[in-house]
């Protein structure tokens, strides 16, 4: 029982057995999961997002062109920008 609580509460803390330290938050780990667990890949674009996003972004068109130009940036990919985005707009840490 103490092992399964242990799993719960790093589950809910954004944490996952057998997955690097640095992906210490759900929306690492959801980015990590959808790049092919490119870790690299996963923090460059959580560090991007960071760094880029604008105060209240979500509903407002130009402020998410601010996110998505910085996932272009680093995706070149204007499809995968979009896919990218919504797990990024899914994730209340953003």
């Amino acid at each position: 029982m103490k092992r399964i609580a242990e799993l719960v509460k790093k589950v809910e803390n954004g944490q996952a057995e057998g997955l690097s330290e640095k992906l210490n938050s759900r929306g690492k780990i959801a980015l990590y999961n959808n790049l092919n667990q490119n870790e690299e890949l996963a923090l460059k674009i959580d560090e991007a997002v960071k760094k880029n996003r604008p105060d209240s972004w979500r509903d407002i068109r130009p402020k998410q062109q601010i996110i998505r130009q910085a996932l272009f940036d680093i995706l070149k990919d204007e499809a995968e920008v979009e896919r990218i985005f919504k797990i990024i707009d899914a994730q209340k840490e953003y």
